[in-house]
């Protein structure tokens, strides 16, 4: 019950960092001076900072095991949190974000292998509870943020998501004092992934298979955040109400998903299916965008949306893909490293292509290759295979 609960409140904070901050970004200015540039420095952070979380998560768990490298993940978040709030000037709510988004980017490495360890018959179930959560820990931020900053400040409204993380951390105290009373560290440390796995994945299909999975999905995702409203706005005529909650719509979508897309991993002999079906989702809103985008808009907002399918599946493929927890978090780190160091280009090119087009033709042509891009591992992914078998045959035919 400790670790369920543990899962749960941990996956409430992994957002929080990202959503809380943009709400309120016009308070803040009006009382800390930060220049366009710093805007969009704090803009680039997340992607980046989850990136660099993605390669030193595994060597957190290796030096603390998985529950220390939790509890480590949720004192970072915590004390950002903090900072943030209490910062007299920019560089301080630089260095504080940069903090609680190291935490952030922890917690999203060694979540999916926390999940196995504890729950290695319910992996698909778990896997879908804790990412309908990750969406309610961006939305709740993001709506409250504002009127709570009204109330009583925007520091307030920084701070005040430090106790989500204070609250998570009493489970996973709880456990690693039963932990370590049953001597149970030692193992956590023996499975956590050696330097030689997690440098040799590139030489495994099934690892690139799914991190190519996972970094389309994430380029997609964070393009899709940017600079849908703009997109929407120029060829499809839409308010900018009206594209607000069109971006809205995308995130509803996800949510069942985001539900039945893990059980329909677990329960599928083939997960192929599922990625070509998210592939086609992008493949087709995009294409509606660039075809007719004034006529059934809903629609490819829609099938854009629905092609988030691909981020749920690649959080259950870093699972059931690897045999040993030490895969599991090598493998979850390799990913989402890589991912979302993509994840951080997406909005860039897009942007570039805009300016140097002049047009959004070039940007949706772009998103739509990326997209397709996500057919490769929909092939290379239809055998069951995982990552240590293909590692072992690699070093013994050398």
């Amino acid at each position: 019950m400790a670790a369920l609960l543990g899962i749960v409140l941990v996956a409430l904070t992994l957002r929080q960092t990202v959503a809380v901050m943009s709400p309120i970004l016009g308070d803040i200015r009006a009382d800390i001076p930060i220049s366009n540039i710093g805007v969009g420095l704090l803009g680039t952070l997340p992607p980046i900072l989850l990136a660099v979380s993605g390669f030193v998560a595994p060597r957190v768990a290796r030096g603390l095991g998985l529950g220390g490298g939790i509890v480590l993940a949720l004192l970072l978040m915590t004390l950002g949190h903090l900072v943030r709030a209490a910062a007299p000037g920019y560089a301080v709510l630089l260095v504080g974000s940069v903090v609680a988004l190291a935490g952030t980017g922890i917690g999203n490495v060694l979540l999916p292998p926390i999940v196995r360890r504890y729950f290695p018959d319910r992996i698909a179930l778990l896997t879908a509870i804790y990412v309908c959560i990750l969406g309610v820990s961006t939305a709740l931020p993001a709506a409250l943020a504002s009127p709570v900053a009204e109330q009583v400040g925007w520091r307030f409204s920084l701070g005040i998501w430090a106790a989500t993380s204070v609250v998570a951390l009493v489970p996973w105290l709880v456990i690693s004092t039963r932990e370590r009373r049953r001597r149970l560290s030692e193992t956590d440390a023996v499975e956590s992934p050696p330097t030689t796995l997690v440098t040799r994945l590139w030489r495994s299909r099934v690892a690139l298979s799914i991190t190519v999975v996972f970094s389309t999905s994430t380029i997609l995702t964070y393009a899709c955040f940017a600079w849908l409203p703009e997109i929407l706005g120029d060829i499809a005529g839409s308010t900018p109400t009206e594209a607000g909650v069109l971006l809205a719509v995308t995130g509803i979508i996800s949510a069942p998903i985001a539900l039945i897309a893990p059980l329909l991993v677990a329960r599928l002999r083939s997960v192929s299916w599922l990625i070509a079906a998210g592939t086609a989702s992008f493949v087709l809103g995009y294409l509606g965008l660039l075809l007719a985008p004034a006529t059934l808009t809903l629609l490819w907002v829609l099938l854009i949306g629905s092609g988030s399918i691909l981020f749920p599946i690649s959080l259950v493929l870093i699972n059931v893909r690897t045999r040993t927890q030490g895969g599991t978090v090598a493998l979850s780190g390799f990913a989402q490293g890589i991912a979302y160091a993509l994840g951080a280009l997406g909005p860039l090119l897009v942007g570039l292509l805009h300016d140097v087009s002049g047009g959004w033709t070039l940007p949706l042509l772009f998103l739509l290759a990326v997209a397709l891009v996500a057919a490769i591992p929909a092939i290379t992914l239809v055998k069951p295979a995982f990552v240590e078998d293909e590692l072992a045959r690699s070093y013994s035919s050398r």
